[in-house]
């Protein structure tokens, strides 16, 4: 895969999604779809999420986290795509 081939979106999840999974299944559901990146808790009480490769993968880890873990419940996501950093693998972190 070239450079050119990888996206990179940026994506801040509103609504009750802490302590309900949603890091631990976002984490699964990117390692199936083969994408890279991050997941965190923010002290704000959102998810903020990176996801990296290709672009057809990105755009469903973005559409997934408008539903995201069974026990959540999302309001809103924004999403900023930003230049690909090479990313290698997807981790929670926190």
């Amino acid at each position: 895969m070239t450079d050119s081939d990888r996206v990179r979106a940026h994506v801040f999840v509103t609504g009750r999604v802490q302590g309900v999974y949603y890091r631990a299944n976002t984490r699964d559901t990117a390692d199936e779809r083969g994408v890279a990146g991050w997941v965190r808790n923010l002290e704000d009480g959102r998810v903020e999420a990176v996801f990296e490769g290709p672009e057809s993968a990105v755009e469903s880890m973005v559409d997934w986290c408008h539903e995201g873990s069974p026990a959540a419940s999302v309001t809103d996501v924004e999403v900023t795509y930003e230049e690909p950093t090479d990313e290698e693998d997807f981790r929670i972190r926190y």
